[in-house]
């Protein structure tokens, strides 16, 4: 084969970005993000675009969050996995977005071992899968049970506190390997972080608790660099069983759409079983699966069944 050249992009080169097939509808799936030319970089073969990723993050960003565009042609696994290790950015996370019930296509599903292959290669290898969520006003605001107490809370040890209740039990990828890695404490503190991280306003965070004032968990209306988004949802460990989950993100859904929200982006763990069933209750139909891959383990291979 032919050498392969990396170009990393500027805003006169931005538009060679577009010039490869997109069978997984990538460019629809993004469109409302806005990408940094100098953060996508793409692989040439004999004048041919073979593969492609972008980074994101906020505007005002020195590094980038995580890959969130990774596309590679048939058969190019190992010039998009030299795309992602010669990049002069490695962010541990990186998103491979997929549409909905792609396993079942084989099209789509050849082109989803591709993508995930040259991942692997690159050193990164699946977290955990999602499902991918968008709410839009006509889908109606879902009803507000009425057994919560919503307020904000200026102190961020507060929230903290929350968030160390709410991980030391937990079902969601991120928090356990958070866990895995410095306990209970990083889990929380990476979350907290994330928070600030959002551009939304900090005074829309919300703490939830019962009409006697007992402490029930947290929700975060958020925007991120793409637009509005449920940024988090917790239940303490103690008062689970209730749905209790449902009504935090009940509260967070009409909180964005009095902000004047035209669409709500969310996400869940495809294991998260009763999550995915309150998201299904509220409204939030699923518009993608992701796969959530992290760096630094083994190599090889596509997504897992």
């Amino acid at each position: 084969m032919t050498e392969l050249v990396m170009r990393t992009l500027d805003e006169h080169s931005a538009h060679l970005f577009h010039t490869m097939p997109d069978p997984l509808a990538l460019a629809e799936r993004h469109r409302l993000v806005a990408f940094r030319p100098e953060w996508q970089r793409i692989a040439l073969r004999d004048g041919r675009t073979v593969a492609r990723a972008a980074w994101w993050g906020r505007a005002e960003d020195t590094e980038p969050m995580l890959i969130n565009w990774l596309d590679v042609a048939e058969g190019e696994e190992a010039a998009g996995a030299e795309l992602l290790r010669t990049a002069p950015r490695r962010p541990d996370e990186l998103e491979l977005d997929l549409p909905g019930g792609w396993r079942a296509d084989p099209r789509l599903r050849a082109a989803a071992e591709t993508r995930a292959a040259a991942a692997r290669l690159a050193g990164y290898t699946p977290l955990v899968e999602r499902f991918v969520y968008r709410w839009t006003p006509d889908h109606g605001l879902p009803e507000r049970p009425g057994r919560l107490v919503f307020t904000p809370e200026p102190d961020d040890a507060v929230f903290l506190g929350l968030l160390r209740r709410v991980h030391s039990v937990t079902l969601d990828a991120h928090a356990r390997r958070a866990i895995a890695r410095g306990g209970v404490e990083q889990a929380a503190r990476e979350d907290l972080d994330v928070f600030h991280w959002m551009p939304s306003p900090r005074s829309w965070w919300r703490l939830a608790r019962t009409r006697a004032g007992d402490p029930v968990g947290l929700h975060i209306p958020a925007r991120n660099p793409s637009g509005p988004c449920v940024g988090f949802i917790g239940v303490v460990p103690e008062h689970r069983g209730h749905g209790y989950a449902y009504d935090l993100l009940a509260e967070c859904t009409h909180f964005l759409a009095a902000e004047g929200a035209g669409f709500i982006a969310a996400a869940t763990d495809r294991s998260n079983v009763p999550m995915a069933a309150h998201f299904a209750t509220a409204g939030y139909p699923v518009v993608r699966e992701r796969v959530n891959f992290w760096l630094g383990r083994s190599a090889g291979g596509a997504p897992e069944e």
